[in-house]
């Protein structure tokens, strides 16, 4: 067998991979047509058929699939490879944040950074997974955590406080009920056991057990919001629906955290001029709002 055309196989990968030949031909910039013409190529080639043919697209064939297990990984090696070397746009930025900071704190403010720099183009990708700089095309990412994430720079924006929150429908119900005898009402369990650091920082003795027991922060908001029972909330996260009178803070005493949150990129975007306006736009929005929570900045500062 003579040697196979490297494009070929790559042709390949990409119609596997969508398994519609159209939408392959686009991303390739071929038409449909010279496309076919380069898969029956390399089938040709082979002595195998490698693609079903339907009205709904393309499907491997066993020997496809066992083709494309074989030579899919190196050419993601040869594209992570290239990546690198790429021309990388500085008028537009890839930004990085879990769904909580997004929608809490970030989106309202985005109209703003879009008012003061219509040139920077912003790609915001939702997740709460930590990025991977190396392999994925990131420029930055904002996280919540202590700050130490090894090879990064992490910039800090602000810290965050856990106070109880309930909705108005369970404080009604438990009308007459001391707020500050967190003991006597339901409490639901978050991650990481933050009641017991609750009540060891503003006293008092934690129940014997919980309503119910989270083993994730989302899941943990939304029973609150269900009236399920009182959770201990983020005060960050938390402020728009609190603003919303969704949720209302029992009491009036807060518990701040080691964690906070971090403006965090590699060495590589400092001199994205993007990520220089995006920055110092953060900063200043991050500044403002501490200068709006004096009090907990000063609970903050007092258990440093």
């Amino acid at each position: 067998m003579s040697q196979i055309p490297l494009g070929l196989l790559q042709q390949f990968v990409r119609v596997a991979r969508l398994g519609n030949l159209s939408r392959a031909a686009e991303q390739a910039n071929l038409t449909v047509s010279a496309l076919s013409h380069q898969v029956r190529q390399l089938e040709e080639r082979l002595g195998r058929r490698l693609f079903e043919r339907g009205p709904r697209g393309v499907t491997l064939t066993t020997e496809g699939c066992s083709l494309l297990e074989a030579v899919a990984e190196h050419f993601d090696g040869i594209d992570h490879a290239l990546s690198r070397y790429r021309e990388r746009r500085h008028d537009s930025l890839t930004l990085s944040a879990s769904s909580g900071i997004t929608s809490s704190w970030l989106m309202p403010r985005l109209p703003r950074l879009v008012a003061t720099h219509p040139e920077l183009e912003l790609n915001l990708q939702s997740s709460s997974a930590l990025v991977d700089f190396e392999r994925e095309p990131v420029d930055v990412a904002l996280r919540y955590g202590r700050g130490q994430w090894p090879g990064l720079r992490s910039e800090r924006l602000f810290g965050e406080w856990l106070a109880p929150v309930a909705t108005p429908g369970l404080l009604a119900r438990m009308e007459g009920a001391d707020p500050d005898d967190l003991a006597a009402w339901p409490l639901l369990g978050d991650p990481g056991d933050r009641w017991r650091d609750w009540f060891a920082h503003v006293g008092g003795t934690p129940p014997k057990r919980y309503v119910a027991h989270f083993d994730s922060t989302d899941a943990l908001r939304h029973a609150a919001l269900e009236g399920l029972g009182v959770a201990l909330g983020r005060m960050v996260t938390s402020r728009s629906l609190i603003d919303a009178g969704r949720l209302v803070v029992l009491g009036e005493r807060y518990l701040p955290i080691h964690e906070a949150y971090w403006l965090v990129y590699p060495p590589r975007s400092q001199e994205h001029r993007g990520l220089q306006v995006f920055r110092e736009w953060l900063l200043d929005e991050a500044e403002a709002y501490c200068t709006q929570m004096p009090r907990l900045r000063e609970d903050e500062s007092a258990s440093a």
